[in-house]
């Protein structure tokens, strides 16, 4: 593992960890088995961000979406979450200067779970190295809507003037707004799309989609999405020959 910088690869990820299920059904494993195997994948790459010094990293642990799943497995969930924030990991990250900081509507997670959120959040919230952001109970969509009831109530208050809503502010109102937009999205599982994942965010979001079930998405994978990142030219609208000036 190298860990040296390199000016092409990303300040900010954002990774989609699908496919511990499929990983623990190919396996004739439980699926609780295909999580636990999956939050081991998470802190590798954790790992793998601190050992090149990218500085954010966000993980889509939870979405909206995933209380539809059968209740056992969300219970599995619920119980795994606990574990991981009380192991000893979250305290090897800590003397790593990582902070870990959640976004989501958290209110929707058994009180023992928002509990340990916020311990975690407060050990290492004077952290200064790499930022690992969790997406718990996370919607794009939620995201935005939820950005603009703030606004919205600002507005009804006299905080703010309705002349004063633009793109920027709208931004400033997103959970993630304290972080740079992620440069490269990555997905496992094979999925091709987004899942309603950072959807203000993604505007300019390079995006990496690996067959890779997430529990196998080792270092060495990692870098492959690295590799691939760099091959490319971002534009960010404009076109080529604006990219480049002459001597």
């Amino acid at each position: 593992m190298t860990s040296s910088w390199k000016s092409e690869w990303p300040q900010h990820i954002a990774i989609v960890m699908d496919g511990n299920n499929r990983w623990a059904k190919s396996r004739d494993l439980p699926v609780k088995s295909g999580h636990r195997f999956g939050a081991e994948a998470a802190l590798e790459v954790v790992n793998s961000c601190l050992a090149r010094n990218i500085k954010y990293l966000t993980l889509f642990a939870f979405s909206s979406e995933n209380w539809l799943r059968p209740k056992r497995e969300v219970q599995g969930l619920m119980a795994l979450f606990l574990t991981v924030l009380k192991r000893k990991e979250i305290r090897q990250l800590h003397r790593k200067n990582v902070r870990l900081e959640f976004i989501g509507n958290r209110s929707s997670f058994p009180q023992k779970l928002q509990n340990n959120m916020h311990e975690v959040e407060e050990l290492t919230r004077n952290n200064t190295g790499m930022t690992v952001i969790v997406a718990a109970d996370y919607g794009g969509r939620w995201d935005i809507a939820n950005a603009f009831t703030s606004i919205i109530g600002k507005v009804s208050s006299g905080e703010l003037s309705a002349d004063a809503i633009d793109v920027d502010l709208l931004h400033q109102h997103m959970s993630s707004s304290s972080y740079p937009d992620p440069d490269l999205c990555i997905r496992t599982g094979g999925e091709r799309r987004i899942s309603n994942f950072l959807l203000w965010h993604f505007a300019y979001t390079e995006l990496y989609f690996s067959d890779c079930y997430w529990p196998d998405f080792d270092d060495a994978q990692f870098q492959i999405a690295l590799d691939d990142f760099a091959k490319r030219q971002r534009r960010y609208g404009s076109h080529d020959d604006q990219q480049t000036t002459d001597d």
